[in-house]
């Protein structure tokens, strides 16, 4: 099974193996010392594959200074040097890849419209009753038209319930019934969607509030997570988009999805290092097990082999 999620995850990241590794092999196979000249292609190669300059900067100065400890003189060999700076980065914020070992769990779900946060809450639902969780959702995003016979078209195909009103309805109230429900069915894990049509961070950050005090008034014994979804494919957008909700909510992980589709998956790097909150599921495809919990060392893996 292992080995599967593995060739996936490689697949997944194809193109931006193609982004980012061809570009590198290319230039450390070109080079003969390493040199100044070195340095500016690399972040010329980093910059336009999303890493961000702020990141950038900080893993071509680890890589400077990991290249002096190791004494490595040769441009051949600064490919694997880079590999070890950019997992060691990696794994700074990302000590674990997701799990839920504590019930009952409540799992938030933010992000704007079109990111995949309702394909996501279908996956991560499979992926929790795989794992041997009872789950129930809520389908708490009711400005959206369609977004709630999408979860449920998600519910039946995984088999959970979804607990619902009808479209305009209190997102809070949504999320107090389904409480109640998932409190006296003795749900493992309750997962809620939110709204993403919220046209300032004033509007985002009073709804998230009033859903976060229900939350604790009504299930103060479960454990929280609040997923926040973004789409690989915006890049830089997507950077932004974290810090926005980072704000208004206390995010303990993200879930970035369509990975498989852009050559500039070092926005990866970006949301880790720049926010610091740790990367907990990717999408390398379309499938139900194409969400995978993000593992730091694989995921360098698949990307620079």
């Amino acid at each position: 099974m292992a080995l599967s999620l593995f060739s996936k995850l490689k697949e997944g990241l194809d193109k931006t193996r193609k982004g980012i590794t061809d570009k590198l092999d290319d230039l450390f196979n070109n080079y003969g010392e390493i040199d100044d000249e070195l340095f500016d292609e690399l972040e010329e190669i980093l910059i336009v594959a999303d890493v961000g300059m702020q990141t950038t900067m900080k893993l071509i100065d680890s890589l400077r200074e990991e290249l002096k400890v190791r004494r490595v003189k040769d441009a051949s060999e600064v490919k694997a040097v880079f590999k070890d700076v950019v997992e060691m980065m990696l794994k700074e914020n990302n000590s674990e890849p997701f799990k839920i070992t504590e019930v009952p769990t409540i799992i938030m779900v933010i992000g704007v419209n079109g990111v995949g946060k309702t394909t996501s809450i279908g996956k991560i639902a499979h992926h929790l009753k795989e794992d041997g969780k009872s789950v129930l959702i809520a389908a708490a995003d009711t400005f959206r038209a369609a977004a709630i016979e999408q979860l449920k078209v998600w519910g039946d195909r995984v088999g959970v319930n979804v607990i619902h009103q009808s479209e305009g309805s209190d997102p809070a109230a949504v999320i107090f019934d389904a409480i109640q429900s998932a409190k006296a069915k003795k749900t493992d894990v309750l997962i809620c969607d939110t709204a993403g049509r919220l046209h300032n961070k004033v509007n985002l950050m009073n709804e998230l509030a009033k859903v976060f005090r229900v939350i604790e008034r009504e299930y103060p014994e479960a454990k929280k997570e609040v997923l926040l979804v973004l789409d690989a494919t915006t890049g830089q957008n997507a950077v932004q988009q974290a810090k926005v909700f980072n704000e208004a909510a206390q995010i303990t992980g993200i879930v970035l999805t369509k990975l498989d589709g852009t050559a500039k998956g070092g926005v990866v790097m970006a949301i880790n290092s720049e926010l610091q909150i740790p990367v907990k599921l990717i999408g390398v495809g379309e499938g139900m097990n194409d969400l995978q919990p993000f593992d730091a060392h694989e995921f360098v893996e698949a990307l620079f082999n």
